[in-house]
């Protein structure tokens, strides 16, 4: 099987390699010269053997053995710059497809045209080409040659004129007519999630975030479920990258927005709502935005709704938000214990909402409610049955608190106790700080049975 460059790492053998070819152009030269008429595929070959000492000078690799090798290569595989099999095929504004490193080192050297059209670009994104990719991958299968390994960009990705003139007209669509907004959104949304220059190029438009979301004002009527599942990824999109988080979320119309989205739309809408707000919540700023413009009761209904692509964004956004004291309050009000509790003896997603449940254990008015709905007897069987150790912790974590607020539950611990040795063996075998709330609960009930033993 062919294997491109092979030899890239090994100067000795590209230097031989090198002199083969040197000795074979000569013969092909010769032959040029002293044939009478000029035979076209010696021509041909002497030209693929300049062009692999080329690449042998200024790459060290060996990337010509396809062209050698396989001279029936498709045209249309070969990138229309280096004349060579492409890696990663991406598609320009003017519909032509070029190698990713090649097409991109043409831009960075400050060419605004197509190389093949010539016509200048809208914009300079490079899209990827799956299909052409797709393809290339079938013929090399077929020709027994290992498919190429996509080369790094030549340069950075670079942002000009035209992308931020790209999206500002994009942006300007927003205010247009409805089929207009529609496709610009889905236009976005693609842009931002492939490319994370496109994302940056927000942070850099003081008012993209209010154009972009002004379909979805409060003065909106009816709103189309397409074009406002598009905006709502899109602000996703936007919120992964680092610097935008801080700008979005400050912006007065983006959190209600997405609060609003938590409530209706599609169920992929109200998902990517609840995970743009977990995304944003990594910042400690914007955890108090969030709670404070009231995220944790929607959160709580789509939980409780139990629809299963939603439940883990809004269990990891409820979890971020809860980090803040002022929004453990808020989830406890809004009912976070009974919905959480339920979820956890039905067995959803256990893990994830006991890490919630113990960080909400630190509450008073949480620990009473746990003690109220009958946690113990559910957290004893986790610790009992479960094999995740950071869920026995949890557990373990829960009970103890809950204990220390009311002696009465002890007894049920006691009853587990005598009958499994639960929290006896996890004192002995979970982790550092299961073990030092199990046997803070151990000490507890032995102090118990000693002062009842003496009166």
């Amino acid at each position: 099987m062919a294997k491109f460059g092979e030899l890239e790492t090994d100067p000795s053998m590209a230097g031989k390699a090198t002199e083969e070819l040197k000795k074979e152009l000569r013969r092909l030269v010769s032959r040029i010269v002293d044939e009478d008429e000029n035979c076209v595929d010696t021509t041909d070959r002497a030209v693929r053997i300049l062009c692999a000492l080329r690449d042998l000078k200024f790459k060290g690799s060996l990337d010509f053995r396809v062209e050698m090798e396989n001279p029936a290569l498709p045209q249309e595989f070969r990138c229309p710059i280096s004349k060579q099999l492409m890696r990663d095929p991406v598609v320009v504004a003017t519909g032509q497809t070029y190698d990713r490193a090649f097409i991109q080192k043409w831009l960075t050297e400050g060419h605004r045209t197509c190389p093949l059209t010539q016509q200048v670009l809208s914009h300079t994104i490079l899209t990827p080409n799956n299909l052409v990719r797709e393809m290339i991958s079938e013929w090399c299968k077929e020709h027994r040659i290992e498919f190429p390994k996509v080369v790094k960009n030549v340069d950075e990705e670079v942002i000009t004129a035209a992308d931020r003139g790209y999206l500002n007209s994009l942006l300007g669509r927003m205010s247009s007519s409805v089929s207009d907004q529609k496709e610009a959104a889905k236009e976005l949304r693609l842009l931002t999630k492939r490319l994370p220059s496109f994302r940056a190029l927000f942070g850099e438009c003081t008012d993209a975030v209010p154009q972009l979301l002004s379909p979805l004002s409060p003065d909106a009527v009816d709103v189309d479920p397409e074009l406002q599942e598009d905006l709502i990824t899109t602000v996703l999109n936007l919120s992964i990258h680092d610097n935008n988080k801080k700008l979005v979320a400050e912006d007065p119309m983006a959190i209600p927005v997405l609060i609003e989205s938590l409530k209706s739309g599609t169920i992929e809408t109200r998902t990517n709502a609840a995970a743009a707000l977990f995304t944003l919540s990594a910042l400690d700023s914007n955890k108090h935005i969030i709670g404070k413009a009231g995220a944790m009761k929607p959160l709580l209904d789509l939980l409780e709704e139990g629809h299963q692509l939603a439940m883990k964004d809004v269990a990891s956004a409820i979890f971020n938000l809860c980090i803040v004291l002022e929004n453990k309050g808020r989830a406890v009000h809004d009912g976070a214990v009974m919905v959480i509790l339920k979820k956890i003896m039905d067995g959803i997603l256990v893990d994830e909402l006991l890490s919630i449940l113990a960080m909400l254990s630190s509450h008073q008015r949480a620990v009473e409610e746990m003690g109220d709905l009958e946690a113990v007897p559910c957290l004893l069987r986790i610790i009992r049955e479960s094999e995740c150790e950071r869920s026995k912790e949890n557990c373990i974590s829960i009970l103890y608190s809950v204990c220390f607020n009311d002696r009465a539950k002890l007894r049920a611990i006691r009853e587990e106790e005598n009958a499994y040795g639960t929290i006896s063996r996890l004192a002995q075998t979970g982790t550092s700080r299961a073990k030092r709330k199990a046997n803070g609960i151990l000490e507890r009930l032995n102090r118990i049975a000693s002062i009842t033993h003496t009166a």
